[in-house]
């Protein structure tokens, strides 16, 4: 299973709309994610166009997983910006892992400003077989 641990991202998202703050200078900057199950993996992809892969950094711990970068400014403090839309500064988002995922073979891949990332189901978790013996007979049900 997969969750994230941002509940409050929609209440900060409306109060920086609604105050023209970025959010950048004070706390880090959401990033959009699609997560899904393809088979035997989670895939969680987040958008991080205009980051530089060296500026993205993955940290697991106690099955948290916190993905963060940075996109810095394209022009100097000598510039005089006419229009500055796009969020700079640090992005930042943690996902919970649940015992269910193998957090140590995360396989991450960036390309055209998508990060990536192939998170497989713990063997523990997958669907086996299980023997039941009892009198003579001897079967296999489902687990």
């Amino acid at each position: 299973m997969l969750m994230r641990t941002d509940p409050f991202r929609e209440l900060d998202r409306l109060t920086q709309q609604f105050f023209g703050n970025d959010g950048t200078a004070t706390r880090p900057a959401a990033m959009p994610m699609d997560a899904y199950r393809s088979g035997n993996d989670y895939v969680v992809s987040f958008d991080l166009p205009g980051v530089s892969p060296e500026s993205i950094d993955l940290d697991v711990e106690r099955n948290v997983l916190t993905v963060r970068a940075e996109r810095k400014p394209e022009f100097g403090d000598d510039v005089d910006v006419a229009v500055a839309e796009r969020p700079r500064g640090v992005f930042s988002r943690q996902l919970f892992l649940g015992d269910t995922l193998d957090a140590e073979n995360i396989n991450a891949h960036y390309d055209a400003g998508v990060l990536s990332l192939r998170i497989p189901i713990a063997e523990r978790a997958k669907p086996r077989k299980i023997s039941i013996s009892g009198g003579t007979d001897r079967r296999e049900i489902d687990a």
